[in-house]
């Protein structure tokens, strides 16, 4: 009889349910469950929906049940930075905000009045971005600061579904890492930073690792799922599962884990907090072995997926490919990191007034577009990947690609191509791979991650890319 596992692996566009099992050295997947996901506006807030995504969390374990095929633990991974504000009842204190509402605005320059950004980075050596929960606390004490005097603690998003799924609160390692507000050396929380931007230090508690014992879930949520199982935490934030569940491979690598966002970095022992790291825009977050995954945010497949969405869904992901082929000597690049490509009212006409500021042929086609796109993402491959050797000391002859980005074969080419170096693309669903091996190493159902790394090379097929002369 087969042992299963749950993935609940939700991103900021959807969501699923995932089945794992390990049976004769082979690690197979079943999606239960798929939903939609985004923020929603709410006044001028973007918002989410968390008691939606629980009900959809259960809502897969019940058809876990439906399908005979009941998991023993469940595991739930997200995106970095959001989080909510809970009271002493445990209810939310103000709204759920989403990391692309507006309110960070000018916070940074808040923050630099208290401490430097270079001692800021050395402190907690975590990229500077707008949307960082730093930034967001941080407008919560200057707009709302009735809300912070309510609060009794801070649970971030994955920690929050623990918490509506289990009653038990948990702060897991590596989701804390994105926050810009913990200690890597230490993996703690610096209290004295905390105490120095005027936040309550009774918001955050004891930090958990990956593969640490959450609870059982709820009664009423039991109840819904026809059964109870255990939780655990992954790590919680879903990078890091995508790395966890990299391909053993013979030689060092860069990793892209390649969604809505594209994370691109090392694996390391330890954190680089260096000023070289910092002006480079590489951020250090944990790992789900505990060590650091060093990597820079790239702004990702959101840009094509936007410009899709403009275009009313009516073309696949392999059309506007096809497109952009057609379009491959179109001239114009653009910053893929610029703020204004964040969150635009539209990606088609931001991507054509950048090119206009900046004296270049301005594209017109979807397939014109859609070639700027993609080949200004892989230019900042290639420029982030110099960037790694630079700062580590050597060279990294090959590129894994992971998560929902390792299909796109023509973006996995382009690569190929612009690094100049060997590109493997798979597994694609790696972070709720990484969710459930981390799942099964705490349970102990294998002895270390190395190990499960080399279950997810013989279980899994990846696609090789050569560059071209």
């Amino acid at each position: 009889m087969k042992t299963y596992y749950a993935a609940a692996d939700i991103g900021a566009s959807g969501g699923r349910l995932i089945l794992g099992a390990l049976e004769d050295g082979q690690l197979t997947l079943e999606t239960i469950h798929r939903f939609d996901n985004r923020m929603e506006k709410r006044g001028d807030a973007l918002c989410w929906d968390y008691q939606r995504i629980a009900e959809n969390i259960v809502e897969g374990l019940r058809l876990c049940a439906e399908a005979g095929k009941i998991p023993i633990s469940l595991g739930v991974d997200t995106w970095g930075v959001d989080y909510v504000l809970l009271d002493e009842a445990g209810n939310p204190v103000g709204e759920c905000y989403g990391y692309r509402d507006h309110r960070t605005d000018g916070m940074d320059r808040v923050v630099e009045k208290i401490i430097a950004p270079e001692e800021l980075y050395r402190r907690t050596g975590t990229l500077k971005a707008d949307y960082n929960t730093i930034y967001q606390l941080m407008s919560v004490r200057e707009r709302s600061p009735e809300h912070l005097e309510a609060a009794q603690c801070m649970l971030l998003t994955p920690d929050y579904l623990n918490y509506l799924l289990t009653g038990v609160k948990k702060w897991e390692y590596t989701e804390a890492s994105t926050t810009q507000l913990l200690d890597p050396e230490k993996k703690d929380w610096d209290f004295d930073l905390i105490r120095s931007l005027g936040l309550p230090e009774k918001l955050f508690g004891p930090v958990s690792f990956p593969g640490t014992y959450v609870g059982k879930l709820a009664e009423h949520w039991a109840k819904k799922a026809g059964y109870s199982l255990d939780v655990y935490l992954p790590g919680t934030h879903d990078t890091a599962c995508a790395v966890a569940a990299l391909p053993k491979v013979e030689s060092d690598s860069i990793y892209i884990s390649s969604g809505t966002w594209s994370l691109m970095g090392v694996r390391r022992e330890k954190p680089d907090c260096s000023e070289e790291s910092r002006k480079a825009n590489l951020t250090n977050e944990g790992s789900a072995d505990g060590g650091i995954c060093c990597h820079k945010n790239i702004m990702g497949l959101w840009m094509i997926q936007s410009v899709r969405h403009e275009y009313g869904d009516r073309y696949s992901f392999d059309e506007i490919c096809r497109m952009a082929e057609e379009s491959k000597d179109f001239p114009s690049l653009v910053d893929v990191q610029d703020n204004c490509f964040l969150s635009p009212d539209s990606m088609c006409e931001s991507i054509r007034t950048w090119c206009e500021a900046h004296s270049l042929k301005v594209p017109q086609t979807l397939g014109e577009i859609a070639s700027v796109v993609y080949r200004s993402l892989a230019a900042c491959y290639a420029q982030t990947a110099k960037e790694l050797e630079t700062l580590n000391g050597k060279p990294y002859p090959v590129v894994q690609v992971v998560g929902g980005g390792s299909q796109a074969e023509y973006l996995n080419q382009l690569t190929a191509d612009a690094l100049g170096k060997t590109v493997y693309a798979g597994p694609t669903e790696a972070s709720a791979i990484g969710n459930i091996i981390v799942q099964m190493w705490g349970r102990g159902g294998i002895g270390s991650l190395d190990e499960a790394r080399q279950i997810v090379g013989a279980s899994f097929p990846v696609k090789l890319f050569q560059p071209r002369s």
